[in-house]
């Protein structure tokens, strides 16, 4: 599991791309690692500092205005990337939404089953 926190500027309003915010970012992923387990070696399995700079990526890079398209790219890059992910459990909190009331963060869960038809 990866837990990681980006500065972006996503959101429907145009004050939320203006001052932009924290966005966090777990990654649970289900790998089958075949014999890298035994092995020891990083080759056959998922490389967590390449899975990180995707979702550093995709986060801070082009505007989306629902955290849950974000979620879903992710999840389908990292499965393109690594051909070992089974599935990737993805989930994106925003914690300052623009939303009338006390509220410690808006999260939505993605969770994507690679089926081998949009892999490298």
């Amino acid at each position: 599991m990866m837990n990681c926190a980006f500065f972006a500027r996503h959101g429907v309003f145009d004050q939320e791309e203006f001052l932009g915010q924290r966005f966090y970012v777990d990654a649970v992923l289900t790998v089958d690692a075949g014999d890298a387990l035994e092995d020891d070696h990083i080759a056959g399995t998922v490389d967590y500092g390449v899975a990180f700079q995707e979702i550093e990526r995709i986060v801070t890079g082009e505007r989306r205005y629902l955290i849950e398209a974000i979620g879903l790219e992710i999840a389908k890059a990292l499965c393109r990337r690594f051909s070992q992910i089974v599935t990737a459990d993805i989930t994106v909190r925003k914690p300052n939404a623009p939303v009338p009331g006390v509220l410690d963060h808006v999260e939505v869960r993605i969770v994507y089953q690679a089926d081998g038809e949009d892999r490298d």
